[in-house]
């Protein structure tokens, strides 16, 4: 296709073209609605390209503009804890998401264009590859906007992306259409386009492991070689005549630099990849001129690298398995150490293999830390064991294993990340107050509505004891109310979002509330007062708990009067009665994780004891996994 004379941009280029493609436009893009997408009917967006310092509450503060959102989730790495870059925003309805999707997409969030699309649950659209456009030879300034604004003229556009490495463009980006008929408009139109100055290559993508194919096949019938180490005095037509002597060469040539000097290497081309395979076995490592040849098939230059790369990486690997157990980092170091004393200081554990201080290069002086390498790993042990800590001249030595830079670092990113969470746990909001986000999963705190500290909520250190969520108190009286809370029964959360407070029920028996609707100390039956029919756990013998007041039966029509945020409240509270009976001890978490279930799923538990009972039994199950598993886990990094 012929390119315009002119050099307009993207989008000015592509719209040259649309004046004759408007037919075929109109079939590819169709009548689009967000219903009409299988990927639109969940309402859920992939937000992308974000900076890791991006959290759930910038995204809410961003997306709740457009409309009510159900939930967000950054993912995180799952044991540096750290972004991985993108995170999922679930809207309410799909009008919200359409909406989110026009006027958000590539907005700056931290100084980075975000990228938004529709989340694809099903895979199999993204594997069957149809639709799904290659583009290169892109000019560095244009970026996934640009791109997205250039290709969107041809059809609904799914995803659009500019393959970036550190901050710059590598010249090329992937487009993919909702439709097959879209994507062969974009290559018909686009194809050898001038988009920048620069002519843009647009075709079908094809997936790695078909050009992965395609490449070993090119690899094994290779025509063209590489030949290095050549004497400076070899002539044109000597380099010809060398391989000509194997079959027919559709070019050979010397590299050389500006003075017309061999830059001692050159390549040559061959029309039958036989010859050019007996040319490499017969010439490789032969003597010309003093010099032996290198002869080898040509590479480009990435692939060399890549392969270079590839040997490095593995030399290392040998080289770490090899020391792996064996070799000691040693810091702390006085001064007047050198290599020779430290050597006779770890000499009594075994065969040292080496030890050496590390010194500055410029100035010789120590750095202050060495290695020791032993020739067995219980010697390595054993002089960890003994040495760390020891007082050697007037500094006390920190022994230990020898690791990888980027190994030590994973490491204490993941202790920060793990220090971090416990905190976050141990300052968690409580509903009500500032910083809690309403429609996040809920945890039910034990009596008194605090946490001691260091426990974790959902899932305790082993050995935790859960209470009835409203068990009577453990001393007589009225509990004191908290200043700027509703007074609510021990063990409730406070009202939220405006929440009506309940008054008091009436007790059995034709007695009376207390003033100000507080419920009668204990020993009395009042409202508040739950599982009465059960004996509290630490009560003196003979005491006996209240019985209870039945709540009324929830009802989908109540459930869906109430606001978003208090329905899981609400089923919290009916669910966590029925639970207390079969599993009083895990009572509180496992109502935590049945809560994550959906509203439907919920009242149908509520109505169904047979399926209650099957849910709490897989829940338990996967408590006790955990709390198995916790141990070992805390051994581990003891050790």
């Amino acid at each position: 296709m012929s390119s315009p004379a002119s050099n307009p941009t993207p989008a000015e280029s592509v719209q040259q073209q649309q004046g004759n493609a408007a037919n075929e436009q109109q079939q590819a893009q169709g009548n689009f609605t967000p219903a009409a997408a299988g990927a639109t009917a969940s309402a859920s967006l992939y937000v992308g390209e974000l900076d890791p310092s991006v959290t759930e509450a910038m995204l809410f503060e961003m997306f709740n503009m457009i409309g009510p959102v159900a939930s967000i989730r950054v993912c995180r790495d799952a044991v540096t804890r750290r972004s991985l870059g993108y995170a999922y925003v679930n809207f309410h309805n799909v009008v919200d998401g359409e909406r989110a999707l026009e006027s958000l997409n590539y907005t700056l969030i931290k100084g980075k264009p975000c990228r938004i699309m529709w989340s694809q649950r099903d895979p199999a659209l993204r594997k069957t590859g149809s639709g799904n456009i290659f583009i290169k030879n892109l000019d560095s300034s244009i970026d996934n906007k640009a791109l997205h604004d250039t290709f969107s003229a041809f059809g609904n556009i799914l995803s659009c992306k500019v393959a970036m490495e550190e901050g710059s463009s590598k010249g090329y980006g992937f487009v993919h259409y909702e439709t097959h008929e879209a994507a062969e408009n974009a290559i018909k139109h686009v194809n050898g386009m001038l988009l920048n100055d620069k002519k843009v290559f647009v075709g079908h993508h094809i997936p790695k492991k078909e050009r992965q194919s395609k490449i070993d096949e090119i690899k094994a019938n290779f025509t063209n070689i590489y030949v290095k180490n050549l004497d400076s005095e070899v002539s044109d037509e000597e380099f010809h005549d060398m391989f000509a002597q194997y079959g027919a060469i559709t070019s050979a040539v010397i590299q050389r630099d500006e003075d017309g000097k061999s830059k001692g290497f050159g390549f040559v081309n061959f029309e039958d990849h036989e010859a050019a395979k007996t040319a490499v076995e017969e010439l490789h490592e032969k003597e010309v001129n003093g010099k032996a040849l290198f002869v080898s098939r040509a590479q480009k230059k990435a692939e060399r690298e890549d392969e270079l790369k590839k040997q490095y990486e593995q030399a290392k690997l040998e080289k770490m398995s090899k020391y792996q157990g064996v070799n000691l980092y040693v810091k702390n170091i006085d001064d007047d150490i050198d290599d020779e004393k430290l050597r006779q200081e770890f000499s009594v554990y075994g065969a040292i293999t080496s030890a050496k201080v590390m010194r500055d290069d410029k100035t010789g002086a120590s750095k202050g830390f060495g290695f020791v390498c032993f020739s067995a790993p219980d010697e390595a042990t054993k002089a960890v064991t003994e040495m760390n800590g020891r007082m050697i001249g007037s500094k006390p030595i920190y022994v230990a294993l020898a690791q990888r830079k980027d190994v030590r670092r994973s490491q204490l990113e993941a202790q920060m990340a793990q220090r971090n969470q416990i905190r976050m746990q141990q300052a968690m909001p409580m509903p009500g107050a500032p910083g809690y986000m309403p429609g996040a999963p809920m945890f039910y705190a034990p009596p008194g509505g605090f946490m001691p500290q260091g426990q974790r909520p959902v899932f305790p250190q082993n050995g935790m004891v859960a209470r009835p969520r409203w068990g009577p108190q453990p001393q007589q009286g009225q509990q004191m109310p908290m200043p700027g809370y509703p007074q609510v029964p021990q063990g409730f959360a406070p009202n939220m979002q405006g929440r009506p407070q309940r008054g008091p029920r009436p007790p059995r028996g034709g007695g009376a509330p207390q003033a100000g609707g507080r419920p009668q100390p204990a020993g009395q039956n009042g409202p508040g007062r739950k599982f009465g029919n059960q004996q509290r756990p630490n009560a003196p013998n003979g005491a006996q708990a209240e019985t209870p007041a039945g709540p009324q039966a929830l009802t989908a029509a109540a459930l869906a009067s109430a606001p978003p945020e208090m329905q899981k409240q609400m089923l919290g509270e009916r669910l966590y009665p029925l639970i207390h009976q079969q599993q009083p001890e895990y009572a509180g978490k496992i109502t935590g994780m049945l809560l994550e279930m959906q509203t439907s799923e919920l009242l149908h538990l509520l109505e169904d004891n047979e399926a209650l009972e099957s849910k709490i039994t897989e829940a338990v199950e996967v408590l006790e996994e955990h709390l198995d598993e916790e141990p070992e886990a805390s051994e581990e990094t003891k050790a």
